[in-house]
């Protein structure tokens, strides 16, 4: 069984502190897909809802110290209770308190996945890459450093998202073409990935198979917006956008095995 069906399947409850700007997409995103979405961020229930969930998605990207405790709150309780945890840094890198406050939640939590742009997951290891607001700019170095170094650094799975998505857990990296131009026009396309990828690791196993559970998540996705854009092509982002949440329910696993573009990098971590 591919993990796309274990997904479907099991309908993994994930559980996602995001941003006021993706919530709706990204829980109708998760829907679609055939994963349970919670939304909750009130600090007096997300470490129970932590606790229960599959797993738990982590999201920057509407940033102030109310957020920051409830993440905080539910990324504790995730730990103890072993749910995996996925940290998007949306934004790292654009501003001080963005930046700071991003470094220090990924060493206060034990992360699963760090799922971010090249320049978010750069800013956040220490490395300087140019951002624009949430948008990668120039920088020196490879997306494949970048995420080798991000999983090695802070002992976790470290997805370094764009034209190509980068997956490696600082041993085995994976390099993923799927993908469309249109994701980068459609707000909260990113957000959703991560989504997407708590549910992929609330059904794998630690170890080797998560990590093979994340690169099939990003082919997925990737293949879902190639499906997008070729049902919406002449009509714009806004068709895009509804006709991606199609598609992450109508992908097949058979179409997945078919037009994933999935290659290990040569040479391993560095």
């Amino acid at each position: 069984m591919s993990y796309l069906e274990r997904v479907r399947t099991q309908n993994p409850l994930v559980h996602n502190i995001t941003n006021i700007v993706v919530a709706p997409f990204t829980a109708n995103g998760l829907l679609a897909l055939g994963a349970s979405p919670f939304m909750a961020y009130a600090h007096e229930e997300v470490a129970d809802v932590a606790k229960m969930a599959g797993a738990v998605v982590l999201n920057i990207g509407t940033l102030n110290e109310d957020v920051v405790t409830s993440i905080r709150l539910a990324g504790r309780a995730a730990n103890t209770h072993s749910v995996p945890v996925v940290f998007d840094p949306v934004g790292a890198g654009a501003t001080a308190y963005r930046t700071e406050t991003a470094r220090k939640l990924v060493h206060e939590l034990q992360l699963t996945v760090l799922r971010g742009n090249v320049a978010e997951v750069a800013n956040v290891i220490g490395e300087n890459w140019e951002i624009k607001g949430v948008d990668a700019g120039h920088g020196k170095g490879d997306r494949i450093h970048i995420a080798e170094r991000a999983a090695k650094q802070l002992g976790c799975i470290a997805a370094v998202t764009g034209q190509e998505d980068v997956v490696s857990d600082g041993e085995t990296t994976y390099v993923i073409g799927n993908g469309h131009a249109l994701l980068t026009r459609v707000t909260g396309a990113g957000c959703l990935l991560s989504s997407v990828i708590g549910a992929f690791a609330a059904i794998a196993e630690p170890g080797r198979e998560r990590l093979d559970s994340i690169a099939e998540a990003l082919a997925f996705y990737g293949i879902a917006a190639e499906q997008a854009a070729e049902r919406t092509a002449q009509q714009g982002p806004g068709s895009f956008q509804i006709e991606l949440l199609n598609q992450l329910a109508q992908v097949t696993p058979a179409l997945v095995t078919e037009r994933s573009q999935i290659r290990q990098a040569a040479g391993g971590a560095r």
